[in-house]
């Protein structure tokens, strides 16, 4: 990292957690020279899918304490699930 990176970055880390983030995204955003037209839409659409599947009751849904309990396999099971 160059000097002039790492000033930035030390000026950047005191920041509040809010512009932290910001400059965080944008610099992701920066990185991201392949966009994809279709995400936004293909994301919408999958929200809109989930959304529709609750609505219905078609899903068993689970506390997030649960879930997280799963995902880290802290939750006594074999991860199987």
């Amino acid at each position: 990292m160059t000097h002039s990176a790492k000033d930035v970055l030390t000026e950047a880390l005191a920041l509040s957690p809010d512009d932290r983030g910001k400059v965080a995204a944008g610099l992701i955003e920066s990185l991201d020279d392949d966009v994809d037209g279709g995400a936004d839409e293909a994301w919408a659409s999958e929200i809109q899918r989930r959304l529709d599947e609750i609505d219905a009751g078609s899903v068993t849904l689970i506390p997030w304490e649960e879930a997280r309990r799963i995902i880290r396999g802290t939750d006594g099971e074999s991860g199987s699930r």
